[in-house]
């Protein structure tokens, strides 16, 4: 199913029952609040309201620009993890066979468990999965250890080989602190009172016209909705309709399958 497509199914519910609960609140203050009472406190009204929608704008905004902020820098991680990975496959290959073959066959492992294992971890925050393929990358490490280069040019590659490896754990490192970056739990108490404290707020709007009223509420409720949902999905990188995709290190395999090495580098 296309994320557009999956998102709008997840979406359009949500804002549909917002809208519809907040003009079923509506109507039961008109019910209750005298219309004239209302049309005699307009101007105090209408001072609170344009403070109380400004504050809550602000902290919309700046949720929004953090979350988003977050989610692009968890990409940029696993795109430089899924090229650290494929440089070093490809570095190893002037090391001496046996360790050039062991440290590609490993590094292939790895990549087939993150796929495979790691990805629904990191939506569920399986510590436990996460520590198992990492124990896979540091099956490489002891590979690259094990490795004895046999001349001048082996040994220069073995060197580049280490640099690379290091890179690849920071990445791996800074993807996982990335994935578990949440919006604190009292910002998210204060994002969600102060939705329903500005969509409150509009009920006070003297509108004469109930139709008008209705209809102000609801389009307001269902923006906010709409926003609240956005942070919901952005705050979970790699769980919600638009988690980061698997198709950096999907490239990265290919990228191994297609990788010849035709050269022994023993025979050097």
């Amino acid at each position: 199913m296309p994320r557009w497509l999956r998102t709008l199914l997840h979406l359009t519910p949500v804002v549909s029952l917002v809208s519809a609960v907040s003009v079923v609140g509506l109507l039961a203050f008109r019910a209750v609040a005298p219309l004239g009472v209302l049309h005699a406190a307009a101007n105090e009204l209408g001072n609170y309201l344009q403070t109380v929608g400004g504050i809550y704008a602000v902290l919309l905004a700046f949720v929004v620009y953090v979350v988003w902020g977050q989610f692009n820098e968890a990409r940029g991680y696993l795109d430089r993890e899924a090229t650290a990975l494929v440089d070093l496959h490809r570095t190893s290959s002037g090391l001496p066979s046996r360790s050039r073959v062991a440290i590609q066959d490993g590094l292939r492992i790895y990549v087939d468990a993150v796929l495979r294992d790691e990805w629904p971890a990191m939506a569920r925050g399986d510590d436990a999965t996460l520590d198992r393929v990492a124990e896979l990358l540091e099956r490489v490490w002891l590979a690259i250890h094990a490795c004895r280069p046999a001349n001048a040019c082996q040994q220069t590659v073995y060197g580049e080989v280490l640099g690379r490896f290091n890179q690849l754990t920071d990445l791996r490192t800074s993807r996982l602190s990335a994935g578990r970056a949440r919006i604190p739990i009292a910002m998210t108490i204060l994002l969600y009172t102060g939705a329903l404290l500005t969509v409150g707020s509009v009920y006070l709007l003297a509108f004469d016209q109930l139709w008008l009223h209705v209809l102000v509420t609801a389009a307001l409720a269902g923006a906010i909705g709409h926003i609240l949902f956005l942070i919901r999905d952005l705050d979970d990188a790699f769980a919600g309709d638009w988690q980061i995709a698997k198709l950096p290190f999907e490239r990265a395999r290919k990228n191994f399958e297609r990788a010849a090495h035709a050269v022994d580098v023993d025979a050097a």
